[in-house]
């Protein structure tokens, strides 16, 4: 007997769309050793957050993405491919922790470096007309 879930997921007659599988990247430039050197065939099957593309997206049989997954560990290693990669994010509109302030409620105000000179060169003055 088969679940609710199993039923929604098959298709369902010739109502299910029929989808052009992707050719590897490896097949079209017929590469027949993946090397952990090639740092330029490498990088496209990883995205910009450095993560390893699944086989879905690039098109690779299982063989292939176990050569490119062991290729792009050795790179890291190697430090020829990031591990991650910083992206820069801005965030807008989620508002603060409830009062508005955050975390800056219990920190301590510090004094600005143009204020920490304005107090250094009116100590050194007064100090030099007391000598």
């Amino acid at each position: 007997m088969t679940s609710k879930r199993n039923k929604a997921r098959s298709p369902k007659g010739d109502s299910a769309k029929k989808f052009k599988k992707k050719t590897s990247v490896l097949v079209t430039e017929q590469v027949e050793y993946v090397d952990y050197k090639d740092v330029n065939l490498l990088t496209r099957f990883v995205s910009d957050r450095s993560k390893i593309r699944n086989r879905r997206v690039t098109g690779n049989d299982v063989q292939q993405q176990r050569d490119i997954a062991t290729a792009i560990k050795n790179a890291r290693e190697m430090a020829l491919l990031p591990y991650t990669k910083r992206v820069a994010q801005t965030r807008t509109g989620r508002g603060g922790r409830g009062d508005g302030e955050g975390r800056r409620r219990n920190e301590e105000v510090t004094e600005t470096p143009e204020q920490v000179d304005d107090t250094i060169e009116s100590t050194d003055t007064g100090e030099t007309a007391e000598a």
